[in-house]
């Protein structure tokens, strides 16, 4: 159902249906309309649709609807958004036809769509955002199901000392893209889930984005104890309890809240192990349906894919036995097995064998398990080899689809209006050709030099704001509000950092040698400028300690107003990031950066980076399109870090500085620029969700689909 807006005209009515579905945020002409409608109110309100069309006057709203040029833009919009609603001519429909019909379950304990519905943290939800938006895209017939965070992650704000404080701020759900789901049984609820001792009840709300629907899980409704109603409320919050209760629901309330909608799936995706719990769920169906325990578990892992994001110990969840056992209730009895053969199914041979670990039954229970990078599979290899005892390392078996990104999302309106220019009005449709990526490399420097300039013009732009109005909420004082980037020089090279603040991700490397960087920075003939973002998880202190680092040094005035912190980091911040800083810096202590995807976003819009060879940079690093730092695993860190800022020092002195302020009589730096068109080619010939999502439906749904299942079980002994 869509959104209902009493001062839209008839005429232009379809923009309701429009706005209500988040497919409009990756196409140019959508946004274009509902800017036209109002740029003031666009822009502040943060690009939001429904905002726009709730807070802009009937009568402006009545001059659209008799403006010629502004109805020819509708109906275009109008047409595009019908053909959306059929999935006949996408590519997953012509190139298998025979399965286009079959759902495909795709579990997630988040989702980044867009910054108006929060429910995301970091790279995982984004991540599957742009899987989803791909899918859509493809017409690969993905059901998404997460849980509605009503309190979503949460709000930064920086102390006057450093310290990240978390605010809790919750947002409007009836003013979202959001929808409830009815109950087909006509209660306020679509199903329930038993936990420690009472039932749970669970309803939906369905996101649209595309052809793909996602269903959020809640909780927070009158049928349910108040001590229940907040439980899916919070992303990532509480201790172990609360997140075992949160995945709990997950993975088994959204099993049940599938079927009672009527939809079976095919293959069933749990991206990481937060979702493992639906396996679970799907043993006691056949068991109810008096299936033996192996034979369920064969038909369970056939159709399972199961893709792993990390190699840090905290992205892999394990709980207690006494907090399983207490939070699941009878489900030994409903799969018809005793208590040790179910904890067996979490079992870690390797570490303490009273806890059952998420990812130990994920991978169990998935026929098909995969990594997100190339160096990320040998490190997944290497972690979970004991599973698989009388194997050697190398035949474990674990694939690998490095992460790519949404190209229609995080390309810059005027870089693909370039891209138009050069490659035609059909470049779009030709993204997986190799040779369009070539001509990438024959655009005109002058004009790609011009739109690079621009944006980086809204950025810093968009960082004053942003530092104007903490400065009005909150009456900073004149030290912190120029460490939030009221200073920086649109002409400096301009770094960008940002990302979760984890110690592995090393935010602070780049001030290793202070007098060293301060040379660099302060330079008065070749300046450089770092903008910092990103958020610490709330419980890890390590990480905020990290950030109070970085934040301490924008206020050091002999940085002079060179190093900022914009805070409270979401997507609306980074898309004008990695589309308007210069150079990304991404600096993460090998091998413990599973993928990465920010620089793949960077690089789309022309902007190299300078990175440790970890991830996907391993893959993607070819000499041209950026820098590397070489680092060597096995070093201790107290070595590794000042030995990689050297390197990072050396580069920006020798290569980066120099390459940046080489100008002609024009003032256009062409060395620059062709690193930039070759961080253009290697992030579109190989990093975009489009190759990413063929080879996930290649080598993984296709696969589960037709039942092409081996026997690779590993031993839960």
């Amino acid at each position: 159902m869509p959104p209902r807006f009493p001062l839209l005209p008839q005429r232009l009515s379809g923009l309701a249906d429009i706005a209500g579905n988040l497919s409009w945020s990756w196409n140019r002409d959508a946004r274009a309309i509902f800017r036209t409608i109002d740029p003031l109110i666009w822009t502040r309100c943060r690009h939001d649709p429904i905002r726009i069309l709730n807070e802009v006057s009937g009568e402006r709203l009545a001059q659209c609807a008799a403006d010629p040029d502004f109805l020819a833009q509708y109906d275009a919009l109008m047409r595009w958004h019908a053909s959306e609603q059929s999935d006949d001519v996408t590519w997953f429909a012509q190139t298998y036809p025979d399965q286009r019909r079959r759902a495909i379950a795709y579990f997630c304990a988040e989702f980044g769509f867009y910054h108006s519905v929060p429910i995301y943290s970091g790279g995982l939800g984004v991540l599957a955002g742009d899987h989803c938006k791909t899918a859509s895209d493809l017409g690969v017939p993905i059901v998404g199901v997460g849980i509605l965070y009503r309190h979503g992650y949460f709000d930064q704000r920086i102390r006057s000392d450093g310290w990240q404080e978390d605010a809790d701020d919750p947002f409007d759900i009836h003013n979202t893209v959001l929808e409830p789901v009815e109950a087909p049984h006509a209660t306020p609820y679509l199903t329930a889930v038993r936990t420690s001792g009472r039932d749970v009840f669970i309803r939906a709300w369905r996101l649209r984005a595309g052809r793909v629907s996602v269903y959020l899980l809640d909780t927070d409704f009158d049928q349910n104890h108040p001590d229940d109603r907040p439980l899916l409320s919070k992303l990532y919050a509480g201790g172990p309890e609360l997140r075992l209760k949160q995945e709990w629901l997950l993975g088994v309330g959204g099993v049940r809240v599938l079927r009672s909608l009527g939809i079976r799936p095919a293959v069933w995706h749990a991206n990481e192990g937060h979702a493992a719990f639906m396996h679970m769920e799907r043993l006691r169906e056949f068991h109810q349906a008096g299936v033996p325990l192996d034979e369920s578990i064969r038909r369970v892992r056939a159709t399972s894919v199961f893709t792993t994001h990390t190699p840090v110990p905290a992205g892999h969840d394990m709980f207690r036995m006494d907090q399983v056992l207490e939070c699941t209730g009878p489900i030994p009895d409903a799969l018809g097995i005793d208590r040790d053969t179910f904890m067996m199914l979490g079992h870690h041979p390797l570490i303490d064998h009273d806890t059952f670990h998420m990812t130990a039954a994920a991978i169990r229970l998935s026929h098909r398990v995969n990594a997100v990078s190339r160096p990320h599979a040998a490190v997944t290899r290497h972690l979970w080899a004991s599973l698989w005892p009388d194997r050697r390392e190398d035949e474990v078996p674990v694939g690998y689809v490095t992460n790519g990104v949404h190209l229609a999302t995080w390309m810059a309106n005027s870089v693909m209006a370039l891209l138009e220019r050069h490659l035609g009005p059909d470049w779009g449709a030709r993204v997986d050709d190799p040779q369009l990526w070539e001509q990438v490399l024959t655009l005109d420097d002058e004009a790609l030099w011009r739109v690079h300039r621009r944006l980086k013009e809204t950025l810093l732009m968009h960082v004053r704001e942003h530092a104007r109005h903490a400065f009005a909420r909150r009456a900073q004082v004149a030290d912190q509000l120029v460490g939030s980037g009221v200073l920086l020089d649109p002409h400096a090279l301009t770094i960008g950092f940002a990302r979760r603040f984890a110690t592995y991700k090393r935010a602070h490397l780049i001030f290793e040698d202070t007098e060293r960087l301060l040379r660099i920075v302060t330079n008065p003939a070749r300046p450089v400028q770092i903008v910092f973002a990103g958020k610490a998880h709330p419980a890890d202190n390590l990480g905020k300690q990290v950030l109070q680092e970085v934040y301490q040094a924008t206020r050091d005035p002999r940085f002079e107003g060179r190093v900022a912190f914009v805070e409270d980091y979401d997507l609306h911040l980074a898309h004008v990031l990695v589309q308007g800083v210069d150079l990304w810096m991404n600096l993460p202590r090998v091998p413990m950066e599973a993928s990465g995807t920010s620089g793949m976003k960077a690089a789309l819009n022309g902007v190299p980076q300078l990175g440790t060879v970890d991830g996907w940079w391993e893959e993607g690093f070819n000499g041209h399109n950026g820098w590397s730092v070489v680092e060597d695993p096995a070093a201790p860190d107290a070595e590794v870090g000042p030995q990689a800022a050297a390197q990072v020092y050396h580069l920006l002195e020798r290569h980066v500085v120099p390459a940046f302020y080489d100008r002609d009589s024009k003032g256009v730096p062409h060395a620059w620029i062709e690193v930039m068109k070759h961080a253009i080619r290697a992030a579109g010939m190989h990093f975009t969700g489009q190759r990413m999502l063929t080879e996930y439906v290649r080598d993984y749904y296709v696969p589960a689909i037709v039942g092409d299942a081996g026997a690779d079980v590993p031993p839960t002994g």
